[in-house]
């Protein structure tokens, strides 16, 4: 009745969508960052053992604004030059003792390591990839890294090597660690006493109605996630924080989601474990501690596979610089991205008479 070409063909034609379905069962994926090696995962987990056995928890639940030596740590994730060094060098100018810095640099990448603040600041780094867990690994090891430094460090802002400041610091530090209207979605009493903040919340990101989060969520196999991440606790958010002193130490502590998120991807277009880890976890261990907002404005008009807008040099002016701060969540952003490095010479030409001026 039917010749055998025809049988074949359409019994392959059949089978394509159970292949399709059953493909991230028995097809190894394809990443060139994974696995994670076996040392790295065990000098990590013998860092943030460290980190945890020298922190105290109680110690920053509750933090006193009017305690002078609480500091914000400033993490930096690079894989390239840090091409802005010389604006956060005047950033930073004159206020040591209020914050550190740590960076995190691609060994492949033969950074060029800057003096002033960032000298001796470089922590032993391992090789990071895009839309791999190594960037959670990285940013984790930074935050270990600021924990057993320095008991002081209160607040720790992940930033990139394309984030520069929108302000001075002096406005940034009492934002973070002052102010006690900074936060416009803050309606809770008890976060301040007589006007001074006793209470403090992570700015992160945290983001649940996302068109491709189904996706994400599937990316490494349709249930690979599962039990201890469920599709309605799944969140997406921005990869820069600022993440107080205690979720920190749950970042660290954490081994029960990293199993998961560690795990490969079998598409790589929707595999962004940096972007998920992060809000995933701290929305599970303690919503209504972290903002669900971050501080680090990114422009998504026009984006190219995944990136946002870059600026450019003729880009750079007082307006987008006053653009770029405007926030209907917070009295300002503090630090934008993404910027070109020869962005740099415009940037230092407004630097004192707009951007750090307030």
């Amino acid at each position: 009745m039917f010749s055998t070409p025809f049988v074949l063909s359409f019994s392959l034609l059949l089978s394509l969508p159970i292949l399709f379905l059953l493909a991230p069962r028995f097809l190894t994926p394809r990443h060139p960052s994974l696995p994670i090696p076996l040392p790295d995962e065990l000098h990590d987990l013998a860092l943030f053992d460290r980190a945890v056995s020298l922190s105290k928890p109680s110690t920053f639940s509750h933090l006193s604004a009017s305690n002078p030596k609480l500091k914000i740590a400033f993490l930096f994730l690079t894989n390239s030059d840090l091409h802005f060094a010389p604006l956060w060098q005047r950033f930073f100018h004159a206020h040591s003792g209020l914050y550190n810095v740590y960076v995190h640099a691609d060994p492949a990448a033969n950074v060029t390591r800057p003096k002033g603040v960032f000298d001796g600041r470089f922590i032993p780094a391992k090789r990071t990839y895009r839309a791999s867990p190594t960037l959670i690994s990285a940013t984790r090891r930074l935050l270990a890294t600021a924990l057993i430094d320095d008991p002081a460090n209160a607040f720790f802002a992940v930033l990139s090597q394309y984030c520069i400041p929108l302000h001075s610091f002096r406005y940034v530090y009492h934002s973070i660690v002052s102010s006690p209207s900074f936060d416009r979605t803050d309606s809770d009493p008890e976060s301040t006493l007589f006007g001074v903040r006793i209470r403090y919340k992570s700015f992160i990101e945290i983001l649940s109605k996302e068109p491709r989060l189904w996706r994400r969520y599937t990316s490494r196999g349709r249930f690979a996630m599962m039990p201890e991440i469920p599709f309605e606790k799944f969140r997406v958010g921005s990869q820069f924080f600022v993440l107080t002193r205690r979720h920190a130490l749950t970042v660290i502590k954490d081994r029960t989601l990293w199993r998961k998120f560690k795990l490969p991807c079998y598409r790589d277009d929707d595999c962004f474990p940096e972007e998920h880890y992060f809000p995933t976890l701290l929305s599970m261990a303690d919503p209504n501690g972290c903002t669900h907002y971050t501080l680090t404005r990114v422009n998504w008009t026009g984006t190219v596979n995944g990136h946002p807008h870059t600026y450019r040099p003729p880009e750079i002016s007082r307006d987008v610089i006053y653009r770029l701060r405007q926030s209907n969540l917070s009295e300002s952003y503090l630090f934008a991205r993404k910027f070109t490095p020869d962005c740099l010479r415009p940037l230092m030409g407004i630097a004192d008479s707009v951007i750090f001026r307030d």
